[in-house]
């Protein structure tokens, strides 16, 4: 896949929490109606970084199964992954609350506090 098609897939598939011109919070959605966020250049070069190594993980742990390595091997890689990918939505997760959220509060939009509730509870699966 090339970085044109990565960074539309990105896009495409990521939260969005601020529509374009705004430092970052769920005001209103832009033109194209699609929410945008935008997040400090060192916590999105860091959540970019830690997906990277998930990437290599996951491609790791193809080689493990196709390699017919031991079951329990595999396993404690596959749990490493999920570890390294749930501390990524952490992370994102604190700058959403911290910034989106709290902006989205204040603008008096309060049905932020269901749609956080569902994304939490889908953490926490």
């Amino acid at each position: 896949m090339s970085a044109e098609e990565q960074n539309q897939t990105t896009e495409s598939a990521a939260p969005a929490c601020a529509p374009e011109g705004h430092a970052c919070g769920h005001a209103s959605a832009s033109a194209e109606g699609v929410r945008r966020s935008h997040h400090p250049a060192e916590l999105k070069n860091s959540m970019i970084s830690r997906l990277n190594r998930v990437e290599g993980q996951i491609r790791g742990i193809k080689g493990l199964i196709e390699k017919d390595t031991y079951c329990d091997d595999v396993l404690n890689q596959i749990a490493a992954a999920q570890s390294a990918l749930n501390a990524v939505g952490k992370l994102l997760l604190e700058g959403h609350m911290k910034s989106c959220v709290i902006e989205r509060i204040q603008a008096g939009e309060d049905e932020v506090i269901d749609e956080l509730l569902v994304t939490v509870k889908k953490l926490m699966k």
